[in-house]
């Protein structure tokens, strides 16, 4: 049988209040709604935006490499791409070598969207503020945390 400080350890393991995730999700959310007006302006969701980062990045990519680049599987990345192709931004085709491959370009609309986004880091580091190497760090201990759950 388990003794009252067993039992107050474990209520506190799982308080709101003592978890890193919490704040994690929060944030997360919260950078997504800071992002959503900016985003609006240029008819996208914030998932569609970071396809969009990508491919303005590396155009012609298959979706494989894609969904690396964004820790997204085919099942959540297709969708996405299906819009953004009906938005005519994007174009999907079969690869030359391997029918079974699927590479996505840009459109000339998706490639000259880029112009319109390139105000918006500059807008959302405003909105953020903070000390440039507080952000750096947050960014580096994002991705540790990333390269360790994807482990």
């Amino acid at each position: 049988m388990a003794n009252n400080t067993d039992n107050l350890e474990t209520k506190e393991a799982i308080a709101l209040e003592n978890q890193v995730c919490f704040p994690l999700y929060s944030a997360a959310n919260a950078v997504v709604r800071a992002y959503r007006p900016l985003l609006n302006v240029l008819d996208l969701t914030y998932p569609q935006y970071l396809v969009m980062m990508v491919l303005w990045e590396h155009n012609g990519i298959n979706v494989k490499e894609l969904g690396a680049k964004l820790y997204l599987d085919s099942g959540t990345l297709t969708p996405l791409l299906k819009r953004l192709e009906t938005k005519g931004l994007v174009v999907r085709t079969r690869g030359l070598e391997d029918e079974r491959v699927r590479m996505i370009s840009l459109s000339d609309e998706g490639a000259a969207l880029k112009e319109k986004a390139l105000a918006i880091p500059g807008e959302m580091a405003c909105k953020v503020g903070g000390d440039i190497e507080e952000l750096a760090q947050l960014k580096y201990l994002c991705e540790k945390l990333v390269k360790t759950l994807n482990r």
